[in-house]
């Protein structure tokens, strides 16, 4: 009898019953860890979807903001301006929100959805020449919208205010439109959730290409962690 047929003899038989346990486990394991992928395959492709299809929007206006300046400029056309003035109500508005109230009553004016800044300079004093005289309380309200903008400029005392309406280019319109300036808190939702999205979309990528394995795994991780100290070095 030769020494191996010894080792054999005396090497202690591991369970059947142990063997098809641990087999089980692992078979278990792989397919936990299949669903698990192939459902983030899907959560990856309609996430996807979404972001390219918002891409599409943002790659748009991204280049068109990218040229605002030399060299290379694309010129946002001049916007067209056009003033009017109109008679205050009577009795006129106290206050300017309530100026913004009647404005907004008034269909025929077309001001645009969002308000943007109201500003009320109390009335002062002010020199002139060698005298002093009273400067009357001044209100000034701004309507926004990606496509243009309206000043309204109103004196207390006055029996008319002053509308200034700013018609924006195409180009500039797109560009407001990437900035959300003149937009509404859903808008600023809707682009927060493209957002998410790259963000959602950068995570389930380094899932999918670990594809839970360790190694790979420890290796993405070291990669990021590398990239965060470098910025943050780079900051400092």
């Amino acid at each position: 009898m030769s020494f191996s047929d010894t080792a054999e003899i005396d090497a202690p038989a591991v369970p059947r019953t142990r063997l098809d346990a641990e087999q089980r486990d692992e078979r278990a394991t792989r397919s936990r860890r299949a669903t698990f992928i192939k459902w983030l395959r899907k959560v990856h492709g309609w996430v996807g979807l979404w972001g390219a299809a918002l891409g599409l929007l943002f790659g748009a206006t991204g280049f068109v903001l990218n040229h605002r300046a030399e060299p290379l400029r694309i010129s946002p056309g001049a916007p067209q301006v056009s003033t009017v003035q109109i008679a205050v109500p009577h009795p006129a508005p106290e206050t300017p929100r309530e100026m913004v109230k009647w404005l907004r009553s008034q269909p025929d004016l077309k001001l645009p959805a969002r308000m943007g800044r109201v500003q009320k300079e109390p009335e002062h004093n002010v020199a002139w020449g060698d005298r002093q005289v009273v400067q009357p309380e001044h209100w000034q309200m701004m309507f926004m919208s990606p496509a243009g903008s309206v000043m309204v400029e109103y004196w207390v005392g006055n029996d008319k205010l002053t509308l200034k309406r700013n018609d924006n280019s195409l180009v500039s319109t797109i560009t407001n439109l990437h900035k959300g300036t003149g937009m509404s808190v859903g808008w600023v939702l809707f682009i927060d959730s493209f957002a998410g999205a790259l963000i959602l979309l950068s995570l389930t990528g380094v899932l999918l290409w670990t594809e839970l394995n360790k190694r790979k795994t420890v290796g993405a991780l070291l990669l990021f962690g590398s990239i965060v100290v470098a910025v943050c070095v780079g900051l400092a």
